[in-house]
């Protein structure tokens, strides 16, 4: 349809009966200009015919610009419907409601073979009847659309143990530094911290959110927080720099599921394309619980009420973290709660126990004292701890270990934090060593 025609079935002037066949011709800069009959004799001026013809070719810039559609840009993390046709998400406001849909049609989908948890950045065009819809799609999770086709399956990537290390050691606050020793992080870690309440694991978290974006700026983070109480979220969002994926405790179990399905899908398309990222998720243990509600039921119900079937999610998503050989990572943190009086939450991490390789264990007698971080660090450490470190700084840390061994662990983490206050860094601490102890360390 030509701009500045009026489509056929327009209503008529309420002043003419006469039945009208053609179009109405509108001059675009101001009043309407007499319909031109397009059967029958002219009644219409040659005149009249220049005045409407010379509006037409003189539109004014405000209907043009309502006439034209204009293309925005637009970024969103991609959802698939039955129908097959796309729609972008903003996972801070995933469940926040929002009549502005941006809408992926089926044929780019196919076109592209988008998958869902795929980063989409496009353009789209406003359509009044569907809202926004994507008309040109520019990347897909960093790549160029027409190379997200080439990625590398997920059952085809090869995984190997983390073997370059997160300097969080060089972050100044303390609990880093104590991380760094005794239970070092590498990209594609898979850790877990194992908590009783109020022993200040979601405090690790933020801690470690700072310290990797510090330290090591162009890596991604993100804190994917579970059935969390909303000031935690808060104030997750205004201490870290981190991207907060988060549904809030008053939320239903479904929208917990909905959000853990869809980071899984997201992480798992960041990974084929050779993406480093790292996952702090808060908690393990009210995932898994979501999910026993949630979840379709196997009729089989384990020891504290937890259906079999409730864990395959959770475990999909802890086993997520590795580190693939020719590039990308998943390294994922998460806590799991235990001491809580509930066999179900102790069943929890009994299931995730020995699938990790780091374990951060806090400690109830340290966090009822104070003293912070509450890291028993015996219990403390990581798998192939020696594919992190540099030889000489492997085997000082060992000694550091067999010094603290006979402690307690209040008496250890007193001792360790009197020694590192003491000094500016890791590498300054370590440094000391031999006079560390007193000299009663074995060797």
């Amino acid at each position: 349809m030509q701009r500045g025609a009026v489509a056929e079935g327009t209503p008529r002037d309420s002043q003419t009966q006469d039945t009208w066949t053609g179009d109405f011709t509108l001059p675009l800069h101001g009043t309407r200009a007499p319909p031109v009959r397009c059967g029958g004799t002219p009644r219409v001026t040659e005149a009249l015919r220049r005045t409407a013809r010379a509006g037409a070719a003189k539109p004014s810039s405000t209907h043009s610009r309502s006439c034209r559609p204009m293309a925005e840009l637009v970024k969103g993390i991609l959802t698939v419907g039955r129908d097959g046709n796309g729609m972008l998400r903003d996972p801070a406001h995933l469940f926040r409601k929002n009549n502005n849909r941006i809408i992926v049609p089926r044929n780019l989908v196919r076109r592209f073979r988008l998958a869902e948890g795929a980063l989409v950045e496009g353009s789209a065009v406003e359509d009044h009847r569907r809202g926004h819809v994507v008309d040109h799609v520019r990347s897909v999770c960093g790549l160029a659309a027409d190379q997200f086709v080439h990625r590398t399956p997920f059952d085809r990537l090869v995984s190997i143990d983390p073997d370059d290390r997160f300097h969080i050691g060089r972050y100044p606050k303390l609990t880093m530094r104590v991380m760094d020793l005794f239970a070092p992080i590498g990209r594609g870690t898979r850790g877990i911290i194992v908590s009783p309440p109020k022993a200040g694991k979601t405090t690790i978290l933020e801690d470690l959110a700072n310290a990797i974006l510090t330290v090591h700026p162009t890596t991604r983070v993100l804190a994917l927080l579970i059935d969390e109480r909303p000031e935690e979220v808060t104030m997750f969002r205004r201490a870290t720099e981190a991207e907060v994926w988060a549904s809030n405790m008053d939320q239903p179990y479904a929208d917990h599921v909905a959000l853990v399905r869809l980071c899984l899908d997201h992480v798992r398309c960041e990974l084929e394309c050779g993406r480093d990222i790292v996952v702090l998720m808060d908690s393990m243990t009210r995932m898994a619980r979501a999910f026993n509600v949630e979840g379709s039921g196997s009729g089989r119900t384990l020891t504290g009420g937890l259906d079999a079937s409730a864990m395959q999610v959770p475990r999909r998503f802890f086993g997520l973290a590795r580190n693939c050989e020719g590039g990308g990572s998943v390294t994922v943190i998460a806590t799991a709660l235990v001491d809580t009086g509930s066999r179900m939450d102790n069943l929890i991490f009994e299931e995730f126990k020995g699938t990790g390789n780091s374990e951060i264990v806090l400690d109830r007698e340290l966090a009822e004292l104070r003293i912070f971080p509450a890291i028993n660090i015996k219990a403390s450490g990581t798998r192939r701890e020696e594919k992190l470190y540099a030889p000489e700084e492997l085997e000082m840390v060992h000694r550091l270990r067999r010094v603290l061994a006979d402690q307690t662990p209040v008496e250890a983490m007193t001792h360790l934090l009197a020694k590192m206050t003491k000094t500016e860094s890791n590498e300054e601490f370590l440094a000391s060593l031999p006079g560390f102890g007193n000299g009663n360390s074995r060797r």
